[in-house]
């Protein structure tokens, strides 16, 4: 029998040690930026545009902007906003598998087993392989590079071009 989530299991706290190891192994590697998401700029933006479309996923989920480290990182809601998937547990592993389809690298299929780990034990939400495939096969047959993006480049525009641009424009399932 499955143990719900208990607040020492809680996974919070154990999400910024990984973003603090992320932001190190960064450092490390010689591949932390300055910031590239300015909240204050972007709210400036036309509704429907990338930029503000980021803005308004950031509030309505009540995140902040990744701020520090490497390009990835500071751009992973970016990632949101332009695949449609959320910010619960299914929609992270959701992006990590798209990411994985777009361009495989090992911390995305670290990333994507630790969360299937904790959907596994919470229980409290069905996980549904048929939409991680999904999301696999949406990244794999995107124009999305992952390593050579530019969103800065592209805030202004309207989000439906972006996708369209990257060959995301058809809506998830």
């Amino acid at each position: 029998m499955m143990q719900p989530l208990s607040a020492s299991s809680n996974p919070v706290p154990r999400l910024q040690q990984l973003l603090d190891l992320l932001d190190r192994q960064a450092e490390a590697q010689g591949l932390v930026v300055p910031q590239i998401v300015y909240i204050e700029e972007l709210r400036l933006l036309p509704l429907g545009t990338f930029g503000r479309s980021l803005t308004d996923f950031l509030e309505q989920n009540n995140l902040k902007p990744f701020t520090t480290g490497a390009r990835r990182k500071q751009l992973h809601d970016a990632i949101h906003v332009i695949t449609g998937y959320g910010t619960d547990l299914i929609g992270e592993a959701e992006v990590q598998a798209f990411l994985l389809g777009s361009k495989f690298r090992l911390i995305n299929l670290m990333l994507g087993l630790g969360l299937l780990r904790i959907i596994y034990r919470n229980q409290r939400q069905q996980l549904s392989w048929d939409k991680l495939w999904q999301a696999y096969q949406r990244g794999y047959h995107s124009h999305l590079d992952l390593d050579t993006w530019q969103p800065e480049l592209l805030w202004y525009l309207p989000l439906t071009d972006v996708q369209a641009l990257f060959r995301l424009a058809n809506s998830h399932s």
